[in-house]
Parts: C-alpha cells; sequence; structure tokens
C-alpha cells in the first residue's frame, strides 16, 4: 500500500517505521513547511494519507487530501464540534473517505466495550456514582484528552442518570490545580493531570458507600497508537465513507 503522511513528528515518525515494517511504501511527508507537496504527484498517489497534526490543521488538511482523491486516516482532535457536520456531509454524500478515532490504541478498543458493557450494567445501580481521570504528558495542551471524552459520551449514552460531562480539575505540568466547581448531579466529572512523559492513562471509577470499582488503560508508549494508525490504514483502503474504530473492531 501506498501511504502519505501528515504531520512528521513523534507519531508520524514512528508511523513511518511501522508501516515500513509491514511492507508499505511512504510516498509522501507533509509537514508544516512544506505544504505545497499537497499538490504533488507522489501525494495524489497515495492509496491513504495518515494525518496527525494540530486541531486548527486537521480539517483544511482533510479537505486537500479529499481534493486529490486520497483517503485519510487521522487522529488529531478538536475539530469536530466545527466542521463534523461538514466532514459527515463529504464522506457520506461526496465519495471521500475518512477513518477518525480519537485514539487508535488496539488495547484502548478493547477498553471501550469494556467502558460501554460496564456503564450498561451500572444502569441498574443508582447508588454508584462514575467519575474519569485522565493523565498525559506535559506536551499535550488540550484537556480533557480526546480519548476521555469519547468514553465519557460513551458512558453518558449508556447510563441514564447522566447527559453531560464536564471538567473537574486540573493539574498543570508545574503542579499548580485549576478548579472548575461541583459537578451537577447529571455530569460525569473529568480530572485531567499533565506530568512528566506518560503516554496516556485512563480510568473510570464508580464509586458507593460500600465499594470503588474501577478499570483502566495505561498506555506504555505510543507506539500502539502508531500500530493502529497503520492497522486502520490498511482497513481503509478497501472501505469507504466515514468510519471508525468501531468499524475496524466490531465489538
Amino acid at each position: 500500500m501506498k501511504i502519505a503522511l501528515i504531520g512528521y513528528g513523534k507519531m508520524g515518525k514512528m508511523i513511518e517505521e511501522i508501516a515500513k515494517s509491514r511492507g508499505h511504501e511512504i510516498v509522501s511527508i507533509i509537514d508544516i513547511d512544506n505544504q505545497e507537496d499537497f499538490e504533488s504527484e507522489a501525494f495524489a498517489s497515495a492509496d491513504v494519507a495518515i494525518e496527525f497534526t494540530a486541531p486548527q490543521a486537521a480539517y483544511g488538511n482533510y479537505l486537500k487530501a479529499f481534493a486529490k482523491g486520497v483517503k485519510v486516516v487521522s487522529g488529531s482532535t478538536g475539530w469536530m464540534k466545527e466542521h463534523g457536520d461538514d466532514v459527515k456531509r463529504m464522506c457520506t454524500e461526496e465519495g471521500n473517505t475518512l477513518f477518525w478515532a480519537s485514539n487508535f490504541s488496539v488495547g484502548v478498543a478493547i477498553f471501550s466495550a469494556v467502558n460501554r458493557y460496564l456503564a450498561k450494567i451500572m444502569n441498574q445501580f443508582p447508588q454508584y456514582d462514575v467519575k474519569m481521570e485522565e493523565v498525559h504528558h506535559v506536551h499535550k495542551l488540550d484537556h480533557p484528552s480526546g480519548t476521555a471524552i469519547t468514553l465519557a459520551e460513551q458512558i453518558i449514552d449508556n447510563l441514564d442518570r447522566k447527559n453531560d460531562w464536564c471538567v473537574d480539575k486540573v493539574v498543570n505540568p508545574d503542579g499548580s490545580v485549576s478548579c472548575c466547581g461541583k459537578a451537577e448531579a447529571n455530569q460525569l466529572p473529568i480530572t485531567s493531570i499533565r506530568e512528566g512523559e506518560v503516554p496516556g492513562i485512563h480510568s473510570i471509577s464508580y464509586n458507593s458507600e460500600e465499594d470503588l470499582i474501577t478499570i483502566t488503560h495505561d498506555a506504555h508508549s505510543r507506539r500502539g497508537f502508531a500500530l493502529g494508525a497503520v492497522l486502520a490504514a490498511e482497513y481503509t483502503q478497501n472501505h469507504q465513507g466515514l468510519l471508525t474504530i468501531s468499524d475496524m473492531f466490531p465489538f
């Protein structure tokens, strides 16, 4: 398969290594200093472009790839609120293809399935209140993480007593704490912590007077995310439309 890379930071370089090890060819690498390469024959020859950039750049990158008939796999977050409807239309009505996920880790896909199932069970036990904590490296500027938001929305879809999520508090890289006020009864509070070089930890807890139930996914490195992105590209090569992890792993 011919792959183009959009974004060539740590994640892009790791994706390149894994893609080559699986027998794929990297035909184009586009970063902030060579945007003109979107117009190149090399980019247009790609079967799939894998995009990991900033929220403010992602939507424009999709448009440039779609204009060349190139399918996109993207892990960029933060664009969906403003551009989600437009991207959905382009994929469902105009023949474009985007595989988007807030997290490409196979482990997170399994964790998400457990999260959904546990929320369905806990819907029967209102004595348990739910909260979430996510921990990431100090270079991650957004909070909560895209993965945390996805997990929270899964809980809200399956737990009748919660219909929204909120930021409970943020522990900043310098150790200072920003509190955002007490969560309402219908809200799922999320705590975000930024420390060290943590690739990503997500914990969901159900607490009652009698006991505490917690599920956690703890990423050992970013390599799992990179491998998942390449697996998604392999899936996307033969599929069309607006795709998600649930399409690739239907459990």
